[in-house]
């Protein structure tokens, strides 16, 4: 049993401590929108916020995530309102297929709260996240947009 504080609620799940979160997340608490993608914390789809810090969840285990604040997809928006990098990547139409890019918005939140004005350097740096489907200039745009706002 451990427990965890995801967007702001304490929920205990009942896993063995290696559990990667990832699977917690996903599988006890049912909160899908972080993805599995490679299981070796390569692909970024599985990008949570722990302790404001973008972090692959699949390569954490539950016990080094319990008395941290783990921010999902989910939380990401203020009730009805939408996160600032989610209304961006709708007004760019950066989603294609869409799989990766909850992990791709987490990674993006994380950097802009870091560096609010990120420059190409730090978006390369950063945003290591991969998209099968290339939307990849879609996403520097809706960044810069979110900068120069």
């Amino acid at each position: 049993m451990a427990n965890l504080t995801i967007n702001g609620k304490s929920i205990t799940v009942d896993v063995e401590p290696d559990t990667p979160l990832l699977w917690a997340i996903r599988e006890n608490v049912g909160l899908t929108g972080t993805k599995y993608g490679c299981g070796i914390a390569q692909c970024g789809a599985c990008t949570v916020h722990i302790d404001g810090v973008a972090t692959r969840s699949c390569g954490v285990a539950v016990s080094e995530a319990v008395g941290k604040q783990i921010t999902t997809i989910e939380g990401l928006a203020n009730g009805a309102t939408l996160h600032r990098v989610q209304q961006a990547w709708i007004a760019h139409d950066v989603p294609q297929c869409g799989y990766c890019q909850s992990g791709m918005i987490m990674a993006v939140a994380a950097l802009l709260k870091e560096k609010p004005k990120p420059t190409d350097a730090d978006i390369d740096e950063a945003i290591t996240n991969i998209c099968r489907c290339g939307t990849f200039q879609q996403v520097r745009e809706a960044i810069h947009t979110i900068a120069n706002a």
